[in-house]
């Protein structure tokens, strides 16, 4: 069992910086991909980026390429997600996940954490 917590979402004005975090308990996370997602209202929920166990490999969805990175820290059972050059279409709540490999579905989910890009 996994349980995901994630924090650091807030309101930023239209080129601002953010950097959500999120921990999770657990003796297995550093063998776990983790993910964020993010779903605005009215829109379905949209991949944002995931990250392998070793941290070795990386990938973004399309509309958060080349400003947002995804990291992780195993030691501290944490991954992040750093956002740059933010946009009001950026406003969303962000979710992470974490899933056993790629061939399986997200299994475990955090509460989310509201982020606002005011224009």
């Amino acid at each position: 069992q996994v349980q995901l917590v994630e924090s650091g979402g807030g309101l930023v004005q239209t080129g601002g910086s953010l950097r959500l975090s999120c921990a999770a308990s657990g003796r297995t996370f550093s063998s776990y991909t983790m993910g964020w997602f993010r779903q605005a209202p009215g829109k379905e929920r949209e991949f944002v980026a995931r990250i392998m166990w070793s941290g070795s490999s990386t990938y973004y969805g399309d509309s958060v390429k080349g400003r947002f990175t995804i990291s992780r820290d195993n030691a501290k059972s944490t991954v992040y997600l750093q956002m740059n050059s933010l946009k009001p279409e950026d406003t969303a709540v962000y979710y992470c996940a974490a899933r056993t490999s790629s061939i399986n579905p997200w299994r475990y989910w955090g509460q989310g954490t509201q982020v606002t890009v005011s224009s």
